[in-house]
């Protein structure tokens, strides 16, 4: 079986580029699986869980929204920021959806950001508490 080519790009470094079985990512419309010969796309991602599976070992990334192009095998991700599951603080996660929630909306732009702060530390505390 032939496999996936990942990389998460994120403005400070490439986190992650490797060969994979499959590879779930949360889209912000569902999830969306991936596996070889996987038809050209461009989507754009949720804050919330990215797993890849090579064998029987699956791994766990949070990426914060951004984008995904899929073509020949390779699976670009771009994104604000990434972590490892198991490098998420759920402790700072915690604080920052308090933050969040506290931020102004009076304004749609402002409602709009504090709606984004508010996902993206929810679905950290999510992934966090799943290790």
């Amino acid at each position: 079986m032939s496999q996936l080519q990942i990389v998460i790009v994120t403005p400070e470094t490439t986190m992650l580029d490797q060969a994979v079985d499959s590879i779930t990512l949360p889209l912000v419309d569902g999830e969306a699986g991936v596996l070889p010969g996987h038809a050209p796309m461009i989507g754009r991602l949720g804050p919330g869980e990215l797993r890849t599976r090579t064998g029987q070992t699956e791994a766990r990334y949070y990426v914060d929204g951004g984008f995904v192009q899929i073509e020949k095998n390779v699976v670009s991700v771009l994104t604000g920021r990434s972590m490892s599951a198991d490098k998420i603080d759920v402790i700072a996660a915690r604080e920052a959806l308090a933050a969040a929630e506290k931020k102004p909306s009076d304004k749609p732009e402002l409602a709009d950001l504090k709606q984004k702060a508010i996902s993206q530390a929810k679905a950290q505390i999510r992934m966090a508490e799943k290790v």
